[in-house]
């Protein structure tokens, strides 16, 4: 995956100017974030750009704004030992549906940036949960991340710039098991996340 996925979060500590991505339009330094879909570049949006492209059918169907919720399940937590089925050698990652491709992708940070791995199966496999049903294609992600010494991991749904935001912030900061700093702001980071969540309503089984 190339790393210019990354480029609104360099903008965003001051290295180029703040304009909309679209129109060129001056944007301040909290804005909505869009995705070209073939490409999956995120772009920074001005607001009206942002209103726009929350329709998916506005401007032949080539960008879509991402949204800001973010949503958790309490009763969903994901066994190690389906987590470790997927393949993935971290307990921390995030998982979106690719549109065009109609299969999902599993993405983890490392210090050198995104990882991405397609998975076999779909995320049901981990569980059931409200969660997988809302997720919108492109847009929005799962993100797992394990605790310290927990045998679960937990999820929230969240907006897929947060997740790139987490891959730029562990490629500046993790060094390895024994940066307590670089782990320490990881897990503030989904902390944060996590404290501004909105629980889902499961159907009565």
């Amino acid at each position: 995956m190339s790393l210019s996925v990354l480029a609104p979060y360099a903008r965003s500590r001051g290295r180029l100017p703040e304009r909309c991505e679209l129109c060129a339009a001056p944007i301040p330094g909290e804005h909505p974030h869009v995705v070209e879909l073939a490409s999956r570049r995120l772009c920074c949006a001005c607001a009206a750009c942002g209103a726009l492209f929350r329709d998916p059918a506005a401007g032949g169907g080539r960008y879509r704004t991402v949204p800001d919720r973010i949503l958790v399940d309490p009763a969903f937590a994901v066994a190690v030992e389906r987590w470790e089925a997927l393949s993935i050698p971290v307990r921390l990652a995030f998982v979106f549906r690719n549109g065009s491709l109609g299969r999902w992708v599993g993405i983890y940070p490392s210090p050198a940036g995104p990882t991405e791995v397609l998975l076999d199966g779909e995320p049901r496999a981990l569980g059931e949960s409200p969660l997988l049903e809302l997720v919108e294609d492109d847009v929005e992600a799962l993100l797992f991340f394990g605790r310290r010494g927990a045998l679960t991991l937990d999820c929230l749904l969240v907006p897929i710039d947060r997740c790139y935001e987490l891959v730029g912030l562990v490629r500046r900061r993790y060094r390895g098991f024994d940066g307590e700093e670089g782990r320490e702001a990881i897990e503030r980071f989904v902390q944060e996340l996590a404290a501004r969540a909105r629980p889902v309503e499961r159907r009565p089984t």
